[in-house]
């Protein structure tokens, strides 16, 4: 009765629709047959004919869901009507690469693993990125007229026929993952595609006005066309979704080169032909979204947005600079969560000695490092670990990268005065407790920091230095005399941030060898950490700095009372697994 029942449901669906369509031929009729049958699979309620198995019984049998997980998802299913394979997938209950295979054999379909698919561009040139992106597919090759296409569900008549009649090809569907369908439209078509074809389309429409005389009127225009918005909405949104630090902007002469800064190394991302003729209209359209001056191509301007991307929200830092054939733009995102000093991969004996030197009432806490190697995100860690009711705090920055609650933050403006040395003499007027200076830069600015720790103030700042000793020498050759050094500097921490191996290569290897993969751009190493080496500044360390002793002697003496060099530090997190000694040598400077 029950197998009746549904051969008269699909031969009426069928037919209605049909009807409705006017669909006719055999192999109409076959297609929308599996897609009744894919659907009805897909909500748990067909069984195949011949092993009489739900997909949900094929997967718990195969054991990789428990008869709970099965429960819970049919739960759902009910409550959101999606199918079932919809629901597990949601919940995470099982993996894609573990059950679209099973379903694929099921139902006697191909499926592809598009990550390892090669894609002639001659074959995604054949279809219109607009399309692509609109019917969410990817076409792979053509087979004496046959257009062999991925789809997440490639039963659907409707997508099928749409495309038949559009690409006037008869297509040939298989089975692939939604998330790598997206990744390989992103990857062949470049991000923003569908918007750029768009764009391309309406500007041979018009004269175009992307020339160095362009008024103001037609610059505004172009900085708010919902084209060029969605555009840029879309690379801040792919460079977030990346983990990008950083989003160069840089126009040549015919074209428009996009990079993100992704652990600490540059990346080019994907764009689609033509981006080039837009890269005016994008710098302009974000100066507007940083109330910079649209109309001045001339001069550096600087500049920052706030914006949201579902819970989280992100400062960006603005720079555009003018160059030869256009406006080259960066953009630094930050995010506004502080991390912990758990977090920096300080070790639990670094973490306890720091705890004990940011208690004191007094003194000077140095970090030192290149440009980009956290030293902010360090003091940051340190000022959250001491901020409490008891205590004022004020810092001066340049930028306020973090927002801490409790903390009085001020930014640095040069253009009216207002420098790192006369925010130091103001703050002094506030009472404070503890003070961060951003970045010790001149003489003026690091004899009022040593004074105003030696009355009685913690310090916190950071100065650009190789390695921990150097920080003492490089004072002392800005014109700090030895005993205002000696007496004021508690400890200096040098550091570098390195990347960390891949947790989804070491669990396919077990162990610490990068095998590289999609998760991590096919690097072999997924987010960063830092190595530190933490020189505490005891009385023979003061000795030496009173003497005026070089750097390599007070390393060696500081290195005698157990401070481990930066080297050391990462060949022990390499030793862990954290890391690999060859990404360790590159980021240390010998």
């Amino acid at each position: 009765m029950r197998q009746y029942l549904w051969q008269k449901l699909r031969i009426c669906s069928i037919s209605a629709d049909l009807q409705f369509r006017n669909i006719v031929g055999v192999q109409a009729l076959a297609f929308y047959c599996l897609n009744f049958r894919l659907n009805a699979y897909f909500f748990g309620e067909y069984k195949n004919m011949e092993h009489h198995d739900t997909l949900g019984e094929i997967l718990t049998s195969r054991g990789i869901l428990s008869e709970g997980q099965l429960q819970l998802a049919l739960s759902e299913q009910k409550k959101s009507g999606e199918f079932l394979g919809q629901v597990i997938l949601r919940l995470n209950l099982a993996k894609e690469e573990n059950v679209l295979p099973l379903l694929a054999h099921h139902l006697q379909l191909p499926y592809v693993r598009l990550q390892d698919q090669h894609i002639e561009l001659s074959i995604v040139a054949r279809v219109p990125a607009k399309f692509v992106c609109h019917y969410q597919m990817i076409p792979l090759s053509l087979d004496n007229g046959h257009l062999n296409i991925a789809l997440a569900n490639p039963l659907d008549i409707q997508i099928l026929d749409d495309i038949r009649l559009v690409l006037d090809y008869e297509v040939k569907p298989v089975l692939a993952s939604e998330e790598e369908i997206r990744k390989a439209i992103k990857r062949y078509y470049g991000v923003g595609a569908e918007t750029i074809e768009g764009m391309e389309v309406q500007r041979n429409k018009t004269v175009d006005v992307m020339n160095a005389e362009t008024g103001t009127e037609d610059i505004e225009n172009l900085a708010m066309d919902a084209s060029v918005i969605k555009l840029v909405n879309q690379v801040l949104l792919e460079a977030i979704n990346e983990n990008a630090t950083d989003i160069h902007f840089e126009p040549y002469e015919d074209e428009l080169r996009i990079r993100y800064r992704v652990d600490g190394l540059l990346y080019e991302t994907s764009m689609p032909s033509g981006i080039g003729h837009f890269q005016q209209a994008i710098a302009s359209r974000i100066k507007v979204m940083a109330n910079l001056n649209i109309a001045e191509h001339r001069l550096p301007q600087d500049g920052k947005i706030r914006i949201r991307v579902g819970e989280s929200v992100y400062d960006l830092r603005i720079s555009i600079l003018p160059v030869s054939f256009g406006e080259t733009v960066n953009i630094r995102i930050l995010s506004r969560r502080a991390y912990t000093m758990e977090e920096l991969g300080l070790g639990k004996d670094n973490i306890e000695r720091l705890n004990e030197l940011i208690k004191k009432p007094s003194g000077i806490i140095l970090v030192t490092g290149p440009t980009g190697s956290g030293k902010t995100t360090t003091l940051y860690a340190c000022l959250s670990r001491i901020n409490s009711l008891e205590k004022k705090i004020i810092t001066i920055e340049d930028p306020i990268e973090y927002q801490i609650k409790g903390v009085t933050q001020m930014q640095v403006s040069p253009m009216i005065g207002f420098t790192f040395a006369n925010a130091l003499r103001s703050m002094l007027r506030h009472d404070p407790d503890i003070m961060m200076i951003g970045e010790i830069r001149d003489l003026e600015t690091a004899e009022l920091a040593i004074r105003t720790a030696l009355t009685g103030h913690l310090v916190f700042s950071t100065l650009h230095t190789n390695d921990a000793a150097g920080a003492i020498t490089r004072l002392l050759d800005m014109g700090i005399e030895p005993f205002l050094l000696s007496s004021s500097i508690d400890v200096i921490i040098a550091q570098r941030l390195v990347r960390k191996l891949c947790p989804v290569c070491k669990s396919k290897t077990g162990e610490a060898a990068p095998l590289s993969c999609e998760v991590c751009r096919f690097t072999g190493y997924k987010g960063r950490t830092g190595i530190y080496e933490i020189l505490i500044v005891n009385d023979e360390i003061r000795r030496l700095i009173m003497d005026k002793s070089p750097t390599y002697k007070i390393k060696e003496k500081a290195v005698s009372f157990g401070m481990n060099s930066l080297l050391e530090d990462g060949y022990q997190k390499a030793a862990c697994g954290i890391t690999t000694e060859s990404e360790v040598m590159r980021v240390v400077q010998l």
